[in-house]
C-alpha cells in the first residue's frame, strides 16, 4: 500500500485545542491527548468556581457586618447578626448583604440610623 499523508484539518483542529491550552504548564499544553482532558478540566472548574465565588463574597459580606455590629455594643441594640436581618426583613427593608456590608464599613452612622429605625 501506498503511504497517504494526513491532511491539514487534524492539525488545525489540534493547534486550536492548543491555544486554549497555550498557558497551562508542562506535558499539559504540548501533548495531543492529555490537552483535551485539560481543557475539560478548566472548563469544570471554571463552572464550579462561579458558583464558589458568589458563596465566597457573601460570606465576606456577612463577616463584615457581623464585625461591625459586634464591635459597638453599648450603642447598638442588635449585637448579633441574624436578629439585625431578621429585623430588616421584619421591617420589610429591602437591602441585600452587598450594600449592608458596604454601607457598615464606609458609613457606620447610617448602619447605626438603619438599624435603629427597625426597632
Amino acid at each position: 500500500m501506498t503511504r497517504i499523508k494526513r491532511g491539514y484539518i487534524a492539525r488545525k483542529r489540534r493547534r486550536k485545542i492548543r491555544l486554549f491550552t497555550s498557558s497551562f504548564r508542562g506535558t499539559h499544553s504540548r501533548l495531543t491527548r492529555i490537552i483535551p482532558q485539560q481543557k475539560i478540566k478548566a472548563l469544570v472548574s471554571a463552572h464550579r468556581d462561579r458558583d464558589r465565588k458568589k458563596r465566597y463574597f457573601r460570606g465576606l459580606w456577612i463577616s463584615r457586618i457581623n464585625a461591625v455590629i459586634g464591635e459597638s455594643k453599648k450603642t447598638y441594640i442588635y449585637n448579633i447578626y441574624s436578629r439585625f436581618v431578621y429585623n430588616l426583613y421584619k421591617r420589610q427593608l429591602l437591602l441585600n448583604r452587598k450594600i449592608v456590608a458596604q454601607i457598615a464599613i464606609f458609613k457606620e452612622n447610617c448602619l447605626f440610623m438603619i438599624a435603629n429605625g427597625t426597632r
